[in-house]
């Protein structure tokens, strides 16, 4: 009977890393097919192709997949993804960028919504929470960060969770302090 037992927690274990890594691997790929719509096919020309290529192969993601994912690109069915900023608050009154990848930016953006409002947050307008932010090549570093109060800290996290939870979600960047960094860089 233990045998049984055993391979039922490996199985929900397995199951919940799969998922995981399956989001990633989706995430990836709609990342891949973006870069290369907007400069092109070749990493050589294209250096946010280069980055993406990088971090796909970092996280393990197969060779065929960064291919087809760069084919899709010239293909009718990559040109409905689209990249998307959205400026939003969190608690405490954070500020967050928030990019996504998407093929239906109503959609993404309802849901997006929707996280926010369930974790203390709401979407800004354009303008509201970027002049925040220094926009130095793919990153977004915060020009002034802020700590948080343990109550915020941990509302903040949830809604980070949240957010990494979400399909199209592609980066969320914040103005809050990491405790492991010190202020003065």
């Amino acid at each position: 009977m233990s045998g049984h037992s055993r391979w039922a927690q490996i199985k929900h274990k397995k199951a919940a890393l799969d998922a995981k890594k399956g989001k990633l691997f989706s995430r990836l790929s709609k990342m891949l097919t973006i870069a290369a719509m907007e400069r092109g096919p070749d990493p050589k020309t294209n250096p946010r192709l280069a980055q993406a290529i990088e971090e796909a192969k970092k996280e393990n993601l197969p060779k065929e997949n960064i291919e087809r994912a760069i084919k899709r690109a010239s293909e009718k069915e990559g040109l409905d993804l689209k990249e998307v900023v959205y400026e939003a608050f969190g608690p405490g009154g954070s500020a967050l960028i928030i990019t996504a990848v998407t093929d239906n930016s109503n959609r993404t953006t309802n849901e997006i919504k929707h996280i926010l409002s369930l974790h203390d947050g709401k979407l800004g307008v354009e303008g509201s929470a970027m002049w925040a932010f220094d926009h130095a090549g793919e990153e977004f570093k915060a020009k002034f960060p802020q700590q948080l109060s343990p109550e915020d800290q941990k509302k903040f996290e949830n809604l980070l969770e949240a957010l990494s939870e979400q399909d199209e979600v592609e980066n969320v960047y914040s103005n809050i302090f990491d405790s492991n960094e010190s202020l003065g860089n």
